[in-house]
């Protein structure tokens, strides 16, 4: 792929196309060619915000790039993605993947048929606190653990304008906070312990009465008998611990990594405690997230791959088995009981 690489933006329905369209303009690497959406006045509101060109015919879009960067509704993912592998074009998809698996599915034959780049945006994984965490939890510094509880979420819900968004509708989201969010905590209980067997869940939509549900719990289960504590919320006001793990021979806890923490951490992030020291260690690794530029690491991350001709490092088969552990926790959650989870 010849540099700059020209890539275009579609759809902006999620705002996080806004953190891409900026890294794609600021990079030397790349030429930000356009933008496409649905949404035509959508489309060219944020093409003037950015300055670039709104451009509504999708073929003339995907004929003048060599790569897109894609932020629609969830639901239409799919459809986008074959566009775009058909046209040769590489691919970068905002999280999660697809809201069924046969449209996961769907993504996979395209993408494998057209040999196109894909990477999947996942920035927990770029997050050098979560990194550290990694390290320790690799250097088996925890012993063995037993539990982890991951909570990830937001307290959009709680704006009366989000009732009107795409994300409250089914049909456009296929789901509401935890595959919203909770797709976040399920890549990363993958990424750090592998994949868990089973699950069960509950789900809840008493609380803004959405037509999806705006908090969930699902439990992990693991073949060697550990617990994963998954909660996803859109009504959470204020929050400290993000990510919680006990092991026989220490405990972590790291804050301020989703919205809910953000604010309401100013140290002290990550927090290992040693069962032989008997005390509390706090990290001066300043989590992404609390520092900035958190979401334009996946952009930065696929220009990167591109430029070096090299595999993504988050990879479709990362957003296909995220998603699987998702749907997964609702069918627990519609029958009322653990069920397998079939990657």
């Amino acid at each position: 792929m010849s540099l700059p690489v020209r890539v275009a933006v579609l759809s902006f329905a999620h705002y996080h196309a806004n953190f891409w369209t900026e890294v794609f303009k600021a990079s030397p690497s790349a030429t930000l060619t356009g933008i496409w959406d649905d949404d035509p006045g959508r489309g060219q509101a944020n093409a003037t915000v950015h300055g670039s060109v709104f451009n509504g015919d999708l073929d003339d879009v995907l004929a003048n790039c060599d790569a897109v960067a894609i932020c629609s509704e969830t639901v239409r993912h799919a459809d986008l993605i074959e566009r775009a592998a058909q046209a040769g074009c590489a691919i970068l998809c905002e999280k999660p993947l697809a809201a069924t698996i046969a449209d996961c599915a769907r993504i996979e034959r395209a993408v494998a048929a057209a040999g196109t780049p894909f990477m999947q945006s996942f920035p927990k994984r770029y997050d050098p606190v979560n990194h550290e965490l990694k390290r320790m939890l690799d250097a088996k510094a925890l012993g063995r653990v037993g539990l982890v509880r991951v909570r990830h979420g937001h307290y959009y819900g709680l704006d009366a304008a989000f009732a009107n968004s795409w994300h409250a509708d089914p049909r456009a989201s296929g789901g509401g906070a935890l595959l919203d969010e909770g797709v976040h905590g399920a890549d990363f209980l993958r990424w750090m312990f592998g994949e868990p067997d089973t699950v069960s869940a509950i789900s809840s939509s008493a609380m803004l009465g959405l037509g999806v549900e705006d908090l969930a719990i699902a439990t992990y289960r693991y073949a060697d008998g550990m617990i994963a504590e998954l909660t996803a919320s859109w009504s959470f006001v204020a929050a400290e611990n993000s990510i919680e793990i006990y092991g026989d021979k220490g405990t972590a806890l790291l804050g301020g990594v989703d919205l809910a923490s953000k604010d309401f951490c100013s140290d002290g992030w990550l927090r290992t405690y040693s069962g032989g020291e008997r005390r509390w260690r706090s990290s001066d690794t300043v989590p992404r997230f609390k520092a900035g530029g958190f979401h334009q690491q996946n952009a930065l991350a696929f220009l990167d791959a591109l430029v070096r001709k090299a595999h993504p490092a988050v990879t479709l088969d990362d957003g296909k088995r995220a998603v699987a552990m998702i749907l997964a926790a609702y069918e627990a959650a519609s029958i009322g009981r653990e069920v397998e989870i079939r990657y």
